[in-house]
């Protein structure tokens, strides 16, 4: 009769340990990336009615990965590649999170530091068209005048200023020349 309750509980448990291994083999998750996408989901705005956080430039596009909570924090020179993360102007370290600072997103891919933001079409066409002395006012999400994604390499701004906007920054950057592309 012992070998009953033996049987009892060695046979759920081994059926729990098989559908592990099934969905684990199949499906692979990455428990801490779940972790850190729902804490980056609660430190961003909470009240409904307000601009939503949004990530900018897909990810896909450069196959970059967020910053992870281990990074935080670290000097933008001391990361690798295919990352992004957030920071104000001064963009020395970057933050796993946006926080309550709507910081802007940096993303740094093929060794060069990017700003990523939205843009009025106007101001992005300045940059297209490669014009000395303008600004480009970006803002960390999509609003009204400033609609239109876009990055740009942060050693091609020559001041970045953050504006009080809202509840949030507005960023103002301001490009003196575009360096020519090497041929």
């Amino acid at each position: 009769m012992k070998r009953w309750y033996l049987y009892l509980l060695t046979v759920p448990l081994g059926l729990v340990i098989l559908a592990y291994l099934i969905v684990r083999l199949n499906f692979p998750i990455n428990f801490a990336d779940i972790w850190s996408r729902d804490n980056q989901a609660k430190n961003t705005q909470s009240d409904v009615g307000k601009m939503p956080d949004v990530n900018a430039v897909p990810k896909d596009v450069h196959q970059l990965r967020p910053l992870t909570e281990r990074e935080d924090g670290t000097k933008i020179q001391d990361l690798p590649n295919g990352i992004y993360g957030f920071s104000m102007c001064s963009v020395v370290s970057l933050s796993a999170k946006r926080g309550n600072t709507f910081s802007l997103e940096i993303q740094k891919h093929d060794g060069i530091v990017y700003y990523v933001g939205y843009a009025s079409d106007e101001d992005i066409e300045k940059y297209l068209t490669r014009q000395k002395n303008f600004h480009i006012l970006t803002s960390p999400h999509s609003g009204e005048g400033a609609s239109s994604l876009f990055e740009i390499p942060v050693e091609f701004v020559a001041k970045c200023e953050e504006r009080p906007f809202k509840d949030g920054y507005l960023f103002d950057l301001f490009v003196t020349a575009i360096p020519e592309l090497p041929t």
